[in-house]
């Protein structure tokens, strides 16, 4: 039967104790750090706190951990894929370890981002995840101040917080340029967001190719359609354009869909390299080369180290960990 809001509401844990058989520390380990608990232990301890409805004060100071069991995480948009692939990859890595996310959407706003910082510190999270390595010298002191677990994901950063998750931005820009270049592609353009990461990927394309490309940037978060429109642009400022880089694969996505409309074969007359590897870049026509990276892997390892530092395991090779980039190549370059 189920039980109801008032009774719930006035079951303690030392009524959980007493029907599971156990101390009131073992039912309050159970909560906030159950992997410290032997699994039959914390099984049995769980079913009871199941049937009795027994519902957790976890701000009441009321646990033997001083800890919330919550880790913060701050992206820009749960709109691209690649994001809430990064999410999905740290929920599973800290659920693990019986931690539970809590997350924020910044909007690519830095004001945003510093109120969820606030927010997230208010709640006494016991880690935090930030996307990228530009934030406010507030948001920076903030966290300096809070002596929180940090990780930065997406770039590497010969500064960061605390620790950093991610691959070379600026590398992977070089990379696309090198491939445009090899297959006699002269002249160039480049289309990304508005952001420090695609600007990095634009650093890295100018750094090979010089500086003379066209470029068209558009507001985060990018669509296929700003794909479609900043080809057309590139398009009327340089009609020879031959090989074109996008910051993402939604954009590449709409240069393709463009070319298509202009009647401009790829990769014939227009090379065309992505970003990311999402799913549907093996599967369009043509299929897009880009450049892979692994954002579930960037989640995964970000919770790994921020478990490893909250049981005390900190590790000196942990601060900054890059997991490379691959340029994989099929028909549109």
């Amino acid at each position: 039967m189920p039980v109801s809001t008032q009774a719930r509401s006035t079951v303690r844990m030392t009524d959980v104790a007493r029907e599971a058989g156990v101390a009131r520390v073992t039912v309050s380990r159970v909560i906030s750090d159950p992997t410290s608990v032997a699994p039959a232990t914390r099984t049995l301890v769980e079913a009871t706190i199941a049937r009795l409805g027994y519902l957790p004060n976890l701000n009441a100071g009321t646990l033997a951990s001083s800890r919330s069991r919550i880790v913060g995480a701050i992206v820009p948009t749960l709109s691209n894929a690649w994001f809430a692939d990064t999410v999905d990859g740290l929920s599973d890595a800290l659920s693990a370890d019986g931690y539970q996310l809590l997350l924020g959407q910044t909007r690519y706003d830095s004001a945003q981002e510093e109120r969820l910082v606030d927010a997230f510190l208010g709640r006494r999270v016991d880690a935090l995840v930030l996307t990228g390595s530009t934030h406010s010298p507030a948001v920076r002191a903030k966290l300096k101040r809070a002596s929180v677990p940090v990780v930065e994901c997406w770039e590497l950063t010969e500064d960061p917080i605390d620790m950093a998750v991610g691959f070379d931005n600026v590398g992977a820009g070089a990379a696309a340029a090198s491939h445009l270049l090899s297959r006699a592609r002269r002249h160039l353009g480049f289309i990304g967001s508005a952001e420090h990461r695609s600007t990095q990927r634009l650093q890295g394309f100018r750094n090979t190719t010089g500086p003379d490309i066209e470029v068209h940037l558009v507001q985060p978060p990018s669509s296929i359609s700003d794909g479609v429109q900043a080809l057309n642009a590139l398009i009327a400022k340089q009609p020879r354009l031959d090989g074109v880089f996008c910051s993402n694969d939604t954009l590449a996505l709409g240069v393709l869909q463009g070319c298509r409309l202009l009647n401009l074969a790829v990769p014939q007359r227009i090379a065309v390299i992505g970003f990311s590897d999402l799913p549907l870049a093996a599967a369009c026509v043509p299929a897009l080369t880009t450049v892979r990276i692994d954002a579930r892997e960037i989640g995964t390892r970000a919770g790994e180290r921020l478990c490893h530092r909250l049981r005390g395991e900190d590790k000196t090779d942990a601060r900054m960990l890059d997991l490379g980039f691959e340029l994989v190549i099929r028909e549109s370059a």
